[in-house]
């Protein structure tokens, strides 16, 4: 295969650029992810409880901001939004460290951060979302998907095999200065992209509530936009609970340190990265509708495998069922994120996203809050069993919708066809 076929979309240097951003930008994210509760747990010995509220805060943003966030991002230019959330994340993450080596983190601090970190978040995904069919084109968004979906998995590998030993050597806190460098290295990034983007037209006076209402109709019209973001919103409800515990039980349960945590969830991204790259082609195999259930159908159960290790050699066991929950993630995601934004229109593209968001997202603080009051009452063990039965049954909405047979990508409103890449086809 020529090298140029290979490359596809990474011959655009503006994608090349927004590439390179979301890796660094989902490099800082991983070392948040793995950091903060270490923090919580370790540093500061935060109890189970405690742990899920810190997770509640970091999934609020979705629930405060979701809709109206959609609404503001489609009335501006999405990379300027990218670029400032980036740059003004790396800052709120600095105080962190600061605040451990004047003495003053505290368990509200961290939730704080977590709070205005997650609400910044919000606004970029949406953006981030938004910008893509933009700059790649509606032609090219399984293409772009896929790639960026595969950067994402491989950061998932390198962000806790690096921030696993980090946090051993420097401490949890200190860790975080490398998440505020890569999100204001992604930011950097991001404002180098040279392909124009036209400040979205206003359509009459701007009027929030109307233009969420707009967005709300839109998702909410399509049974197959219904099936995704009810199916995401079961799923991410049991995925939080069973990740708020995962970490206490990995720490207390079955004794591994920051290392040892680390290289499980380096385990989990390399699931991930197996996904992204297999993604484009199991879609035209399976389907573009029906990869989306059979997905997590097929893999969520797996996770049983850790609820069921022991400390010793069956922690690798269940690290293939981690692995697998990964996969199937990233399968899903690639096939659903083309239907959304091939059914959507540009001018809709930011309330869809937040919309499908708010939906599906909303109930991730619930997760944390429920996982952190049934890991008190019930442990951890148990929590985790409870996760992995409802994670598996997340695949019954979009099993019972018109997605169980739609094998190709629709056409979107006033965009004409949409061509499904192979990944493999040149960009011109």
């Amino acid at each position: 295969m020529p090298r140029s076929s290979r490359l596809g979309l990474l011959r655009d240097p503006d994608f090349g650029r927004l590439f390179a951003a979301t890796a660094l930008g989902q490099l800082g994210d991983r070392v948040i992810y793995l950091a903060l509760p270490i923090v919580a747990i370790v540093a500061l010995n935060a109890g189970e409880l405690q742990v899920g509220v810190l997770t509640a805060m970091t999934t609020a943003g979705s629930l405060l901001v979701g809709l109206p966030a959609g609404a503001w991002v489609d009335r501006v230019r999405k990379r300027s939004v990218m670029i400032g959330t980036d740059l003004a994340r790396a800052l709120i993450l600095l105080t962190i460290p600061v605040a451990w080596w004047t003495d003053l983190l505290t368990i509200r601090w961290l939730c704080a951060v977590a709070l205005a970190h997650g609400v910044l978040t919000v606004f970029f995904d949406v953006a981030h979302v938004s910008y893509l069919p933009h700059l790649v084109g509606r032609d090219h968004l399984v293409e772009g998907n896929a790639k960026l979906s595969a950067i994402r998995s491989v950061t998932s590998i390198s962000g806790p095999g690096v921030a696993g030993p980090m946090i051993g050597w420097i401490g949890a806190p200190a860790t975080l200065l490398v998440s505020s460098v890569g999100m204001a290295w992604s930011g950097l990034l991001a404002s180098g992209i040279r392909k124009p983007e036209r400040k979205p037209e206003p359509s009459g006076r701007p009027r929030l509530g109307r233009e969420i209402k707009e967005g709300l109709k839109f998702v909410l019209r399509y049974p197959a936009l219904r099936a995704i973001v009810l199916g995401d919103a079961v799923f991410n409800l049991f995925l939080v609970m069973y990740q708020t515990m995962l970490l206490v039980f990995l720490e207390r349960e079955l004794g591994l340190g920051s290392f040892g945590i680390g290289l499980v969830f380096s385990g989990m991204g390399c699931g991930a990265l197996t996904g992204a790259l297999l993604a484009t082609r199991v879609s035209k195999w399976v389907g573009q509708g029906p990869v989306i259930w059979l997905a997590p159908l097929l893999t969520c159960p797996l996770t049983v495998l850790m609820p069921m290790a022991r400390p010793g050699w069956s922690v690798f066991v269940a690290v293939f069922g981690l692995a697998a929950l990964s996969l199937g993630g990233v399968v899903r995601f690639v096939a659903q994120a083309g239907f959304q934004q091939a059914l959507t229109p540009d001018r809709l593209l930011g309330r869809m996203s937040a919309t499908a968001r708010f939906v599906s997202s909303g109930g991730i603080p619930l997760g944390g809050l429920l996982g952190g009051a049934s890991g008190s009452v019930f442990g951890a063990t148990a929590t985790l069993w409870i996760g992995a039965a409802g994670m598996t049954v997340s695949a019954v909405p979009t099993f019972l919708s018109p997605l169980r047979t739609m094998r190709a990508l629709p056409a979107g409103e006033g965009s004409g066809p949409v061509r499904v890449n192979d990944g493999t086809t040149p960009v011109e």
